[in-house]
């Protein structure tokens, strides 16, 4: 038997009522918010990433699904996040020269080759935001709102926001000196990945999950106290903005985030009890982003967040059930005359806007009556010749029993 492939799922109709339920919630509050939905293609050129998202990360290094184009003998990628595909759409369709902010959402599926586990998959899905133009720590505090306020919809009460300031290009690579004289006194302690961190990418060796070196960066010198003057008072702004939006939150020098794009504040919403791939949302500013894939110097802030994981904290909460939606009405058709005076009325109340369903396996009519129950239909309908020759039927109400006549060629569903 073929198998799905690891690391991808299949997700039935019993689990896409859930899936819709938060995808809904999620376009509403982002439309609330003023933003547009953005499609972008599930591919993209390799150079892409390479240069968005750094050549030196572990997404581009090691993860990607990457293969030849084998008509135009290119290389092409499978995309690993959904920013750097936005970018490169906004200078491409011109819309760098549009009055400021641009505010874009998406809802799409990303690929990363991971080792699988919960909350981890290869093919995974996530709705995002990215906005542009606006470098005022008002727009951070409002990215961040808009997050707050999906996670808050979807009764997440285990959620905690972390911020941090990773600095800019000014006072960046001051901190990255302190970085590298911090571990490198240390060198022999970290792991082989973390020792070629320490040249190529230093900010990395903050979020080591290796317990040797994760105790080494807990007393690593800390992201905010080597900020330049500039981005110091942005950061004051956003903590003030955010107590003043009644956003609560935890100032965590630990908080890099992975992708190198990212410069100035950076955030993650991290839940509790559900295992290691505990961050159901990360994001920061990437102001120099739309410049490096060729576009203006144009600021940029956005997030990401998993599907998957906030389905795992909503379970740990017990507010992930979603009811399917239920037919209103179910058929039961006695005899080949029956079956097709059923499938008339059923296509004309599907098109009135009501769910019905009639049978077409050819059961019995106690079978007809037990799978009705069984799909939880509201109300049946019960159809033989004597009902088409008197033209009228039995409506019933499968709650409390209750029965009324109905005629077959012009009754509705509307009360």
């Amino acid at each position: 038997m073929i198998q799905r492939i690891k690391g991808t799922m299949d997700i039935m109709p019993d689990e896409t009522p859930l899936f819709r339920y938060i995808e809904g919630i999620m376009r509403e509050e982002a439309e609330k918010y003023g933003y547009g939905e953005i499609r972008t293609p599930t591919f993209e050129n390799t150079e892409l990433f390479v240069r968005g998202v750094g050549d030196t990360t572990d997404v581009v290094q090691k993860e990607m699904y990457t293969f030849a184009d084998r008509d135009e003998h290119r290389s092409i990628s499978l995309r690993p996040e959904g920013t750097a595909s936005v970018a490169r759409a906004i200078i491409e369709n011109g819309k760098c020269s549009d009055p400021m902010p641009l505010k874009y959402y998406y809802i799409i599926s990303c690929f990363r080759h991971e080792k699988p586990q919960a909350g981890r998959s290869r093919e995974f899905f996530q709705f995002g935001t990215e906005t542009f133009g606006s470098d005022s720590p008002a727009s951070d505090a409002t990215v961040i709102a808009l997050a707050a306020s999906v996670l808050r919809r979807l009764g997440l009460t285990n959620v905690k926001l972390h911020i941090n300031s990773i600095g800019c290009k000014e006072c960046r690579p001051k901190y990255r000196e302190a970085l590298v004289e911090h571990f490198g006194a240390k060198k022999s302690c970290l792991c082989d990945t973390c020792k070629e961190r320490l040249d190529k990418n230093p900010l990395r060796l903050l979020d080591c999950k290796n317990p040797d070196c994760k105790a080494i960066a807990e007393l690593a010198p800390k992201t905010v106290e080597h900020l330049c003057e500039s981005c110091e008072n942005k950061f004051k702004m956003l903590t003030a903005a955010l107590d003043a939006m009644g956003i609560e939150y935890v100032v965590d020098p630990s908080i890099v985030r992975g992708l190198d794009y990212y410069t100035g504040a950076v955030f993650e919403f991290i839940a509790e009890g559900i295992g290691a791939q505990s961050t159901v949302c990360g994001g920061g500013r990437y102001d120099g982003l739309v410049e490096s894939l060729g576009g203006p110097k144009l600021s940029g802030i956005g997030f990401g967040m998993g599907i998957t994981r906030l389905i795992l904290a909503m379970r740990e909460l017990g507010v992930a059930d979603v009811a399917p939606k239920l037919p209103k009405l179910y058929i039961a058709a006695l005899g080949e005359r029956a079956m097709i005076k059923a499938l008339e009325i059923t296509e004309r109340l599907r098109r009135l806007g009501s769910y019905v369903e009639c049978d077409v396996v050819g059961r019995s009519l106690k079978a007809q009556m037990k799978y009705a129950n069984k799909i939880g239909a509201e109300y049946t309908l019960i159809i033989g010749d004597s009902e088409i020759d008197a033209g009228k039927a039995q409506l019933r109400n499968m709650k409390d029993g209750e029965q009324r006549e109905v005629l077959l060629d012009s009754f509705e569903l509307a009360w």
